[in-house]
């Protein structure tokens, strides 16, 4: 039974929906060995929305036994009212796409590339510090100025 346990885990860590805190998990049906598994987030998540819609417990109430704040619950039922179920599934942590490279930032890259093409991603790390006082790393510079020529060839 270990053994399954373990692959179980492993399952829910690859998908994203492994609770990083089953202790918190207090309601009675997700007593070891049953049927629930506190482990299970989207499972731990789903019955904590169902148990004040279904069963009318209080949000604050049902979002303590569940071992989430309130926020966190009314996160989670909006989600799953406009999402369903896969909706309960975290999203990958962390920011989205290139925040510091906005569009301004990106035309002003190309504009002093096409002024002079011997300007490595060095030098457009400085000029982006120079006019915007942001920091952006070289790298960041040549990721986001080859998406944006494979979006224009789109």
């Amino acid at each position: 039974m270990a053994r399954r346990a373990d692959q179980k885990t492993q399952a829910l860590k690859q998908r994203g929906s492994l609770n990083p805190h089953p202790e918190r998990v207090h309601d009675e049906r997700f007593s070891p060995g049953g049927f629930f598994d506190p482990r299970d987030l989207v499972q731990v998540k789903y019955e904590m929305v169902r148990r004040v819609r279904v069963e009318g417990d209080a949000a604050s109430r049902a979002a303590k036994s569940f071992g989430f704040s309130r926020p966190t619950f009314y996160s989670a039922q909006a989600a799953l009212a406009e999402g369903g179920l896969p909706a309960l599934v975290p999203g990958k942590p962390g920011p989205r796409g290139a925040r510091k490279l906005t569009e301004e930032i990106m035309d002003l890259l190309e504009r002093s590339l096409t002024e002079d093409a011997s300007l490595g991603p060095k030098d457009l790390a400085g000029i982006v510090t120079d006019r915007f006082g942001t920091t952006v790393h070289p790298r960041s510079i040549e990721r986001a100025l080859i998406r944006r020529q494979e979006k224009k060839r789109r």
